[in-house]
């Protein structure tokens, strides 16, 4: 688990979240209240996916297209980046400090999570753990057997 946390606030914009991801190289800002709550996350394909055509949702099938031309430069417009981060995020799926590798694992897997938001029992965020954090913590074990 990362103890370091990138976070955001929810009044934040998402041209500020988009600075923070890139900055930072992540995949993933826990969007949090005053007291460091989790309320929301916003994940960086979140972000790309106000740039991608609408035909992408319609496609079943990729293959075909090679390049989108213009729309690769796609920019969302200057209201859309001004809005705040709680208008975009989504619910947030916690686990707490003490919660064993595997039930942590198969959470992120339930959720579709490459990133899980860790907090102390009052609820506030210490910590991020990745998939590659849990898992390699999970195969260290098995060098000891």
């Amino acid at each position: 688990m990362k103890r370091k946390v990138i976070s955001i606030p929810a009044h934040a914009t998402l041209r500020e979240a988009a600075a923070r991801l890139v900055a930072h190289h992540i995949g993933m800002l826990p969007v949090v209240d005053e007291a460091m709550h989790p309320v929301g996350v916003v994940a960086l394909k979140d972000l790309l996916n106000l740039s991608m055509p609408d035909f992408v949702r319609l496609v079943e099938h990729l293959d075909f297209v090679h390049e989108f031309g213009a729309v690769e430069s796609f920019i969302p417009d200057a209201a859309t980046l001004a809005r705040p981060v709680k208008d975009y995020m989504r619910p947030v799926t916690t686990v707490k400090e003490e919660c064993g590798l595997l039930r942590a694992f198969a959470i992120m897997l339930k959720h579709d999570l490459h990133d899980l938001p860790v907090v102390d029992e009052q609820g506030r965020l210490t910590g991020i753990a990745s998939r590659v954090d849990i898992g390699t913590a999970i195969l260290a074990t098995w060098s000891h057997g």
